[in-house]
């Protein structure tokens, strides 16, 4: 057992007694380095991020999150959340700050009837997606199934329902938060409403938040999801084809095309194994049959590689990708909004692609429009809708890799940022290095300054670590 811990970011150390005081009015656990446990709790999704917290609350529910969130303020430790630990900038943990880790508050409840979910802060994708597919509804997410709802809907939420749907923040009806007070909150458009304005796409960093209500659509449970992988000499062809497609395509339908290499694995062709692909992958939400004959033209595209696509139930189609994201790999996401894909910007995006060092990595494309198109910039913190995110995902496995696997994707970022709207998504962050500037363009000039301005009036002292004091503190 530790006798003491310091926080690297204020020098403050947390006596024995103090500790030993709050592990008494906790229901959970408060773990520091040397505890049994400590080393497992601060491990997340993410390899590349190896940090130390102080102090790892495990809370066992909104009180224990409120005596977390106290002592952090009594003791100086800069507060971080931690939710799935899916979050790829590593948000959840900060070397020398306390952890407030939710991922013991799983409880879910669904009402059919009125068509609303409740789900704990601590929930994941995949476990909403099973409650609420029990009555054949769902809620825009992601496409992730171990991604936290917290940080996913925080930021903003992107998954592929989001033509028909919108946004998971889109569909965000109330939240549960604990301020920097102490005080447990609830932000809806009748409390606390400017709270609730911000943490709809403004991220984590106003609080802690400890339960979301989302407003459930019918969904499933059967749909009809396309993936095809053509070769990659086909790339630039695919996206312009795609973006005429979508020009067109019901709401039902929100594409997202990927460039990479074959893995090295069945089902894919074994002559095809590394070879470079552009993948097609689009899920239909509506009549699965409905959805076979839409998604007929993404599948007639060139000769393939191999066609995947097929009937299945919504919960697999949303898992589709797990694979690619194995836990402890490391992983360097940037991204860029782009308000037209023309030729120039497809280019960069092949070149891009074809130099990725690591055979893991990709290039991702989303088609926006429908839904998220009809939603005033003003009217959620997430603010401005380009037509296009372009994603830029290092992925790789080994240490040893690291610097050439993060200088590409930087390098794919600057290729592109000159045909960009300026902003990102900020789910896909990097490691924040991009500071104030990336933020002002990704929220727009008036909502970052409101944002700015809710979190001097809620967070005055900054306990709630987060990139440009805005960012996510709850990570996905």
């Amino acid at each position: 057992m530790s006798t003491h811990t310091t926080d690297a970011l204020h020098g403050t150390p947390v006596g024995d007694a103090a500790l030993a005081a709050l592990r008494a009015r906790l229901v959970g656990e408060a773990l520091v380095p040397g505890d049994e446990g400590y080393s497992e709790a601060r491990r997340i999704w993410n390899g590349m991020v190896d940090r130390r917290p102080a102090l790892i609350v495990l809370a066992a529910g909104v009180e224990d999150v409120q005596e977390a969130v106290r002592f952090g303020a009594e003791n100086g430790l800069a507060v971080t959340t931690r939710g799935g630990g899916h979050g790829v900038a590593g948000t959840a943990l900060s070397d020398g700050g306390l952890v407030v880790d939710l991922s013991r508050m799983k409880h879910v409840h669904v009402d059919p009837d009125s068509r609303i979910a409740r789900a704990e802060g601590g929930v994941t994708l995949g476990e909403l997606d099973a409650a609420t597919q029990a009555f054949g509804l769902a809620t825009p997410l992601g496409v992730v199934t171990k991604t936290g709802i917290a940080g996913l809907t925080l930021s903003g939420g992107i998954g592929w329902l989001r033509r028909k749907h919108g946004l998971a923040a889109d569909n965000l009806l109330a939240v549960e938060i604990v301020t920097a007070d102490g005080e447990r909150r609830t932000a809806s458009e009748r409390e606390n409403r400017e709270l609730f304005w911000a943490v709809r796409g403004g991220g984590g960093s106003f609080g802690v938040v400890t339960a979301l209500e989302y407003r459930l659509h019918p969904v499933g449970p059967d749909v009809f999801f396309a993936l095809v992988l053509y070769p990659g000499e086909l790339a630039g062809d695919v996206l312009r084809r795609v973006d005429e497609y979508t020009g067109e395509a019901p709401d039902e339908v929100s594409p997202l095309v990927f460039l990479g290499r074959v893995p090295h694995a069945q089902p894919y062709p074994e002559d095809a194994h590394g070879a470079p692909y552009v993948a097609v992958a689009a899920l239909y939400a509506g009549d699965a049959k409905d959805g076979e004959r839409a998604l007929a033209p993404l599948r007639e595209l060139g000769e393939p590689i191999v066609d995947l696509s097929g009937v299945l139930p919504y919960t697999e189609a949303q898992a589709i990708l797990d694979e690619d994201y194995p836990d402890g790999w490391r992983y360097y996401w940037k991204s860029v909004d782009l308000a037209e894909l023309g030729d120039a910007a497809i280019e960069a995006i092949v070149e891009a692609a074809g130099r990725a060092p690591s055979h893991h990595s990709t290039i991702d494309v989303w088609y926006h429009g429908g839904a998220m198109d009809r939603v005033d910039p003003g009217a959620t913190a997430f603010g401005a809708r380009p037509r296009f995110l372009i994603g830029v995902e290092a992925n790789w496995e080994e240490a040893a890799d690291d610097e050439a696997n993060v200088a590409w994707a930087r390098a794919a970022v600057d290729a592109v940022r000159p045909y960009s709207t300026g902003g990102a998504y900020l789910n896909f962050p990097g490691l924040f290095e991009e500071g104030e500037e990336l933020l002002r363009a990704s929220y727009g000039e008036r909502n970052y300054a409101r944002l700015m301005a809710l979190k001097a009036d809620v967070d005055p002292n900054g306990l709630f670590a987060g990139p440009g004091a805005v960012g996510s503190a709850n990570a996905a």
